[in-house]
């Protein structure tokens, strides 16, 4: 029966165990010198070797012929092992065997010595996944095991073991592979397997691995199945890279602020059945690898594509500024945390695309300086449109004759005085002004209040007269602002950037007051008419 190359090619002494050389010689010297431990914690990534180096060191600490801290692989119990003949090593999924009720047998049958081995040896993968009585059950027979009893533990997300887990473990962390080490590798199974490999594809099929070997052969399994000579088209049909087209056509259409286009694509693609959150995902990941070309020397690196793709990267990344990328992964990160919950993906996602498209409607501050970088970049490149003109013509004033001045009665009582002029405070009581400073008021809500700024995003503020008005779009705003301790902190971060006290309020006014204060067009038009 075919056996798969990440199985059939898996390690089988510490010697060939790949980019993991600060464990293997550890647990090698251990081994030999006697000092096995009664329980280990492997964490690290997929793919890394976690379970290929517990079932060396179960073979290695009961081998009769140990060589260097290694299996022999050729006594009765390293073969016993690998055929399964011999059962005093026990893997266990915690994923699915992770009860309480699972645990206490493991402890009755640990009280058993082992059959055929030295050491009886309990490998539990996806340790972290054992529920908080199972490890509180663990715990005494981990801590005092019988002295024939080892444990190793498995896990990819170590954050998740309860700290008492930790503290009676030898720790060992395991790295992702690098790159290198993984076409290294690849070659010299495909040379065994007489698979013909360029070297361009296998060090794709090592960048597309992500440091997970495990996943690189997998990857070769499936390249060898579609051509005995692979190459890196090959691995591009494998892995899925190719046929991405559209998405550099709906990022080209976006630099242009076509939206109409876009929509259009999007309409195609959910016609295709292409689902909206993996096209999403797919632009997020489009936009970060434009974003690592604009900041890296090296991009290719870091970035998972063909030399083709590359150049159209390379292409799209002059053609729109890094404040334009950064904006547009903010907006597609919002719209996929939507798009969880959303009763039409398709709509959500279109509104993505129009924000995209239109960044003047959107009001988050990297918008904002995206805004601001293009208006200074054609104040540089003197392209600034002048704005229209407005003749306004003046009303003829016909002069009147003069009245005759009348004599002065006697005992007249002179006019009185015109009322006094209105303070600039109380004249401008009644008009809203945009507070421009309220971005920095939510800088400081966001040390003393949290849970508020939560509740104000893309809020806004106007000032009337001795009153602060906040415009928030969220419901849950208003009684937010009835508590104390709220309206308190709000207070005490405008007092901080204004230096004055004001009254708060909710602004009810409409939507072209705003525009009517919008700064950035006060400065367009200052910088019209320099």
């Amino acid at each position: 029966m075919y056996r798969v190359l990440y199985r059939k090619w898996r390690p089988q002494t510490f010697a060939d165990v790949v980019g993991q050389e600060h464990i293997t010689s550890t647990l090698a010297h251990e081994v030999e010198i006697g000092k096995v431990s009664h329980a280990y914690l492997f964490t690290g990534s997929r793919g890394t070797g976690k379970t290929t180096c517990a079932k060396i060191l179960a073979k290695a600490a009961n081998c009769l012929n140990p060589v260097d801290g290694n299996p022999c692989n050729e006594c009765a119990v390293c073969k016993g092992l690998d055929d399964g003949t011999i059962l005093d090593v026990i893997e266990i999924d915690a994923a699915s065997n992770n009860g309480v009720d699972n645990i206490r047998d493991l402890r009755e049958e640990a009280n058993y010595t082992p059959v055929h081995t030295k050491y009886r040896v309990y490998i539990i993968d996806e340790v972290h996944m054992l529920s908080i009585g199972a490890f509180n059950a663990l715990l005494k027979t981990l801590e005092e095991p019988p002295p024939h009893v080892k444990f190793i533990l498995a896990t990819t997300e170590v954050h998740k073991l309860p700290a008492t887990i930790l503290s009676r473990c030898q720790r060992f962390d395991f790295h992702r592979i690098t790159p290198e080490k993984i076409k290294s590798r690849i070659m010299h199974v495909a040379e065994n397997e007489n698979i013909t490999i360029d070297d361009d594809a296998a060090l794709l099929i090592a960048r597309i691995a992500d440091g997970a070997l495990r996943d690189a052969l997998s990857i070769l399994d499936r390249c060898s199945g579609i051509s005995t000579h692979v190459t890196s088209d090959v691995v591009s049909n494998a892995a899925e890279l190719a046929g991405k087209d559209y998405l550099f056509e709906l990022v080209d259409n976006i630099n242009t602020n076509n939206p109409s286009e876009v929509l259009a694509l999007i309409s195609k693609l959910h016609n295709d059945s292409c689902d909206m959150e993996r096209l999403c995902s797919e632009l997020i990941n489009h936009y970060r690898n434009i974003m690592i070309i604009k900041t890296v020397k090296n991009p290719q690196q870091l970035i998972v594509c063909t030399d083709i793709d590359l150049e159209l990267y390379k292409k799209q990344a002059e053609n729109t500024t890094l404040f334009k990328v950064l904006s547009c992964i903010t907006t597609l990160e919002e719209c996929a945390t939507l798009l969880k919950n959303s009763t039409s993906k398709r709509t959500q996602m279109e509104m993505c695309a129009v924000k995209l498209c239109i960044p003047d409607i959107s009001s988050d501050n990297t918008a904002l300086i995206a805004r601001i970088e293009k208006l200074e970049s054609a104040v540089k490149d003197g392209k600034i449109i002048s704005a229209p003109k407005i003749e306004v013509t003046k009303p003829e004033i016909k002069e009147e004759p003069k009245p005759t001045p009348e004599k002065k009665k006697e005992n007249e009582l002179p006019p009185p005085p015109p009322p006094p002029e209105a303070p600039a405070d109380e004249a401008s009581a009644d008009v809203d002004t945009l507070f421009i400073g309220w971005g920095e008021v939510l800088q400081k809500l966001d040390v003393t209040d949290k849970p508020l700024l939560g509740i104000l995003g893309n809020s806004s503020a106007y000032i009337r007269g001795e009153f602060m008005l906040i415009k928030c779009d969220n419901p849950i705003f208003s009684q937010f602002i009835r508590q104390g301790n709220h309206a308190n902190a709000i207070k005490t971060a405008i007092f901080e950037v204004t230096g004055k006290k004001y009254r708060l309020g909710i602004y009810k006014g409409e939507e072209t007051s705003a525009k009517a204060n919008d700064p950035l067009a006060d400065l367009v038009n200052k910088i019209n008419n320099l």
